[in-house]
């Protein structure tokens, strides 16, 4: 894994890294959007039923500067974004859209320094943005072209994405006096790799990335994200066949998967999950439903992926516990909020499964 140490990491001073602080068996954690609009609200639930690795909470049913990619354009430095009718667009200077998406996140910032102070410190946060090639794929440049389609504009997006984030995770410390790990999101990389992003005008696509061309810009993000933090980093890929063998080499210190549709692991896929794994990436395992099921779900079912998963790569169940955790399959942005404080508890019993499968 590339992860260099430099300088003293944000939140080190009692903690320890992600390993130590946050790893410890039987983890459950959540990728990081909840239902609702109250930021209060939301950081009570997440620091109260995942103490472990608090995932920092996102609500985008606050609309503009509260989704994905507005939030993580409010993190930039030097860089600005407007909305128009097609989505986020690159603007000349910031605008109300910009300062709307900074507002929101003082507001979280507040909310989880409040959460803390109530209830007491949790043993790690977990910051979440759009990774440089999700970011890239979804804001536009002046002309109404992705952003990844200009290697200057690519480039100046990366290193200030990863300014803003180094930023944003010292001041989460600071408020929390929790070490924190940062999760990069990147649900359209794989668009990107298969060059099936279409152009503005909707009759063409973006030329697909070069595999090694995506590792570096990814990695160069992730390196400075780990040095800054000193613990590895996440990156979440919720498709079918994330692409494990380019996120390890960028340095992702876990891969976050959902694990319900990764179908039957076999050949080259089954390769890269079982080498990644083996030599000591760390997996979160999407296991429980991410909107409400309609029934109680049975434990057992949902360790039952896991468990498969498992076995195809010829690791015994103790390893569930000992390198992966055990998430929702995606954000809880559309469940209800019985379900999004429920769904924690469910992966808690998943644990559990894995638990009593290691001691047989």
């Amino acid at each position: 894994m590339r992860i260099p140490p430099a300088g003293p990491p944000v939140g080190a001073a009692d903690n320890g890294g992600v390993s130590d602080a946050a790893w410890n068996p039987g983890i459950a954690t959540a990728i990081g959007s909840m239902p609702g609009t109250d930021p209060l609200e939301a950081a009570r639930v997440v620091l109260g039923e995942l103490p472990d690795l608090m995932p920092f909470p996102e609500l985008p049913a606050r609309g503009v500067g509260a989704d994905i990619l507005g939030r993580t354009a409010g993190l930039l430095v030097d860089l600005a974004v407007e909305v128009v009718p097609s989505g986020y667009r690159v603007a000349g200077r910031p605008g109300r859209d910009h300062r709307r998406a900074l507002d929101l996140l003082r507001w979280d910032l507040d909310a989880v320094e409040q959460a803390v102070a109530e209830a007491g410190a949790p043993r790690a946060v977990k910051v979440q943005a759009a990774g440089p090639w999700t970011l890239a794929a979804g804001i536009e440049l002046e002309r109404g072209h992705r952003v990844l389609t200009d290697p200057g504009a690519l480039r100046d997006f990366a290193e200030s994405l990863g300014e803003g984030l180094r930023a944003h995770a010292a001041q989460v410390a600071a408020r929390t006096g929790a070490p924190v790990v940062v999760q990069l999101d990147e649900p359209s990389l794989p668009a990107v790799l298969a060059g099936n992003l279409p152009t503005p005008s909707g009759y063409g696509q973006v030329p697909a990335v070069p595999g090694p061309e995506a590792q570096r810009l990814l990695g160069d993000v992730v390196d400075g994200l780990a040095a800054a933090t000193g613990r590895p980093v996440i990156v979440h890929c919720c498709a079918p066949r994330p692409p494990v063998r380019l996120l390890r080499g960028a340095g992702a210190g876990t891969i976050s998967l959902d694990a319900t549709r990764l179908g039957s692991v076999t050949g080259a896929f089954a390769d890269e999950l079982g080498e990644a794994w083996e030599e000591g990436t760390r997996l979160l395992l999407g296991l429980v439903p991410a909107v409400d099921p309609e029934h109680r779900p049975d434990p057992r079912e949902l360790a039952r992926p896991g468990l498969e998963l498992a076995a195809r790569l010829g690791f015994a169940p103790k390893a569930l516990l000992e390198r992966a955790a055990v998430s929702p399959s995606c954000g809880l942005a559309g469940a209800s909020p019985e379900w999004a404080r429920r769904a924690p508890a469910a992966a808690r019993q998943v644990n559990e499964v894995f638990a009593e499968a290691a001691e047989r």
